[in-house]
C-alpha cells in the first residue's frame, strides 16, 4: 500500500510524505507505482522548471519512500505558483486513488 501524507501550514501545503509499495503488480509492471512516481516526479520538476523553486526531496535508496518540503522564503507569486503545481499533484493522486484505493490512500 502506498500512503500519501499531507502535512499544510495554515492554508499552504507544506510537506508531502509518500511511502511504501502499491504490490498491484509485479517489479517493473505495477501501474499504480508507475502513476503515482510518474505524477509525483514530474510535479516537483515543474516546480523547478516554471517556478524557478527547488523543492527539498528526500528519498530512499530503494525506493519506496519520497518526502516533498516547500522551502521558507518564497515570494508570495512564487510560492501560489508551487502551491498550484502541488495542488495539481493531489488531484492526480487522488485520481489513482479513486480507481485503485486498494494500493493507494491519501491522507490529507
Amino acid at each position: 500500500m502506498i500512503d500519501v501524507t499531507v502535512a499544510r501550514n495554515r492554508e499552504y501545503l507544506q510537506t508531502v510524505v509518500i511511502e511504501g509499495h502499491a504490490g498491484s503488480g509485479p517489479h517493473g509492471f505495477d501501474l499504480v507505482c508507475a502513476g503515482v512516481s510518474s505524477v509525483s516526479f514530474g510535479a516537483v520538476n515543474a516546480v523547478e522548471a516554471l517556478c524557478d523553486v527547488t523543492l527539498v526531496v528526500n528519498q530512499a535508496q530503494d525506493g519506496g519512500y519520497m518526502r516533498i518540503d516547500v522551502p521558507d522564503g518564497l515570494s508570495h507569486e512564487q510560492e501560489q505558483s508551487v502551491q498550484l503545481l502541488l495542488e495539481g499533484m493531489l488531484v492526480s493522486l487522488r485520481t489513482i486513488e479513486n480507481s485503485y484505493s486498494e494500493f493507494i490512500q491519501l491522507n490529507d
